[in-house]
């Protein structure tokens, strides 16, 4: 019945019902050129959410209250897993200051992306990131350091498992096998491995830049790294637990409360006992989950009628081979949350029936192995095109801005990932899509 209703609502929508969408991705793009200090303020990027994502809301409500109530709760699933391993994570305390070589800082980010198969690409994001721009602190050519740190460590790493990134993880919620998403690991090798030769040599020039007395700061500023607050990863393990038995419990408010209940509890039980004087010295604050729940308080609202007209009209739009699907599920992840954009190309997948390869079998019916794959790699490895495209993008930006990196515009990050990971893309697609 559910599904009937959205299918409805996206045949009568008109295409200007996106419009909303289209200026909430102005609005990040261009409100912190032309009016930066009113940006830098949560409240005002609130209040730009509210504007555009309340009428929305409203009409979804009148038309769909089933599709509002289901968009809601994707969207509270999506800030408390963000928010649970943003706060848990913050409470680990990595200590201190290693050379800042090409290699060490490579070490870095392979790190995080093996790190980020457990404990997902924001708990690995924030562990990592402040470690490793203090460890860079001595250098003045680092603004490269943050940018390929997104691509790898908050975004491409997390494609083996469904802890990994939220798009892997709804999909594990609606059937996928848990460790199915391990045969991804060839395309993960590939990106990740060219990611890391790219940020080597990268990395090297830009120390051939800095002066001899920044490298000896550097070499005489040396601490040997530990870590701190380690009760928090028996919280990190809660929540990964409750991860791993909700699908197991009778579908509906009950899994939806434990596994809200216990990401909420390890939570909390952080805050309480990890002691403030760690967490002041990691630099944390709720700033940054706070910035992403109300931006993407305004994008699910308004990205409701982009994804149903899609949903409705995208089979119209010859969509079958996986390369089509690497690349379209991949240029709206890019934009669009990567996460409900993976729901809606696995649902037009469905449409097509099983293929002649292997099929998962998901609720709602079975589904192309092969097109599966295409998806869940564009969904995840694409969230990196944009900052808004993966929670933990936003993340670290605003990190890399309070220690004083400057950070890229909207356009200015675009032109990063359109130089580095559209050439990626493209030699993935005929290596693995066509």
């Amino acid at each position: 019945m559910a599904e009937a209703h959205a299918v409805s609502l996206g045949a009568t929508l008109p295409f200007w019902s996106i419009a909303p969408f289209a200026l909430m991705l102005l609005g990040i793009a261009l409100l912190p050129l032309r009016w930066p200090h009113f940006w830098e303020s949560n409240a005002n990027k609130g209040i730009v959410s509210a504007v555009l994502g309340a009428p929305v809301a409203l009409y979804v409500a009148t038309h769909d209250p089933h599709l509002l109530w289901h968009t809601t709760l994707e969207y509270v699933s999506f800030i408390a897993l963000l928010g649970a391993l943003f706060t848990i994570s913050g409470g680990i305390v990595l200590r201190g200051d290693l050379r800042a070589t090409p290699a060490i800082n490579t070490t870095f980010l392979a790190v995080g992306a093996l790190l980020a198969n457990f404990i997902g690409t924001t708990g690995a994001s924030m562990l990592l990131i402040r470690p490793l721009l203090q460890t860079n602190s001595e250098r003045k050519h680092v603004g490269h350091i943050p940018l390929l740190f997104i691509f790898v460590v908050s975004n491409c790493a997390g494609l083996l498992t469904p802890l990994g990134d939220p798009p892997l993880f709804l999909g594990y919620l609606r059937g996928v096998p848990f460790f199915w998403t391990l045969r991804l690991v060839p395309e993960w090798i590939f990106v990740v491995s060219v990611l890391l030769g790219i940020f080597y040599v990268m990395d090297a020039r830009a120390v051939a830049k800095e002066s001899a007395a920044d490298l000896r700061r550097d070499v005489e500023r040396l601490v040997p790294l530990h870590l701190a607050g380690t009760m928090n990863a028996l919280y990190l393990l809660g929540v990964v637990l409750a991860v791993l038995i909700s699908p197991s419990l009778p579908e509906g408010p009950v899994r939806e409360g434990v596994r809200l209940g216990v990401m909420a509890a390890m939570t909390v039980l952080s805050l309480a006992t990890t002691p403030q004087a760690l967490r002041k010295e990691n630099g944390f604050t709720f700033g940054p989950i706070i910035e992403v729940a109300v931006l993407f308080a305004g994008i699910f609202a308004t990205m409701i009628p982009a994804l149903e007209i899609l949903r409705v009209h995208g089979a119209e739009f010859g969509i079958r081979a996986p390369w089509q699907f690497f690349w379209l599920s991949g240029s709206l992840s890019s934009f669009l949350d990567n996460a409900p954009t993976y729901l809606t190309f696995v649902s037009l997948a469905q449409s097509l029936g099983p293929g002649a390869d292997a099929a998962v079998h998901l609720s709602g019916g079975p589904v192309s192995a092969t097109l599966l794959t295409a998806i869940s790699a564009g969904s995840v490895l694409m969230g990196a095109n944009s900052y808004i495209g993966n929670g933990p993008n936003f993340m670290v930006k605003a990190i890399a801005e309070e220690q004083g990196v400057a950070m890229p515009s909207f356009g200015g990050y675009m032109l990063w990932s359109g130089s580095i990971l559209i050439p990626i893309f493209v030699a993935m697609t005929f290596l693995f899509f066509i």
